[in-house]
């Protein structure tokens, strides 16, 4: 079993370790956060220090994933990681309690939480978040760093840009497409295409207000 590290130690990493023990994969080695000193423990997991740390160990691991619930937040510690250790590989973790069918194809670094479903031929970018019973129908196509809340869902052929957010319970029906950058809020129900950069919510979605790239959302 390969031992890999977790780059986080917050909420949103609870819920990714969790993923991890229950897929049964890999074997955690320790946490790494530049907020928390060396030595808290987390679900029996010890931080070993900051994104220093795996310069110091580059021969001792070179894989693992970035447990950051926001999305510009965690690329960010993505690339960082990645100049510090141009080998390192960022696993990709699928809950047994999710359903991928045939013809999925998941980029590296995306977690797949307990009862998401990913339908026929779609396509996940790197370093996603699906939370508990969020849904990618068929044929739909999601960029990089997108975020599925819980119970967030599409309807088949949608296209989420890299770096959206689809909140709590929001659905989008059968062939919209929402740009990057782009925040649907809880609860919505998007029956149009939403552009990038752009905040929208209510039933149907409607844009609110601009947003500029790395506001926080959460």
């Amino acid at each position: 079993m390969e031992n890999i590290i977790v780059y986080g130690a917050g909420g949103h990493a609870k819920a990714v370790i969790d993923t991890i023990e229950k897929e049964g994969k890999y074997r955690i080695a320790g946490l790494l956060d530049d907020n928390k000193p060396a030595g808290t423990n987390i679900y029996g997991y010890a931080v070993l220090g900051d994104s220093s740390w795996i310069g110091a160990n580059l021969d001792t691991i070179s894989s693992g994933i970035v447990a950051i619930g926001d999305n510009w937040f965690r690329s960010k510690v993505a690339a960082k990681i990645s100049a510090i250790h141009p080998r390192f590989t960022f696993i990709t973790t699928i809950h047994p309690a999710a359903s991928i069918a045939k013809g999925v194809r998941i980029g590296d670094g995306t977690v797949i939480m307990a009862g998401s479903v990913i339908n026929s031929d779609s396509t996940i970018g790197e370093h996603c978040v699906f939370y508990s019973q969020a849904l990618a129908d068929h044929d739909s196509s999601l960029g990089s760093f997108v975020t599925l809340a819980p119970k967030a869902g599409t309807g088949g052929s949608v296209s989420i840009g890299d770096y959206s957010v689809i909140s709590l319970g929001a659905n989008i029906i059968h062939g919209r497409t929402i740009g990057e950058h782009t925040v649907i809020g809880a609860g919505s129900t998007v029956l149009s295409d939403i552009p990038s950069y752009q905040i929208a919510y209510g039933t149907p979605a409607r844009v609110i207000r601009s947003r500029e790239k790395g506001d926080r959302y959460l």
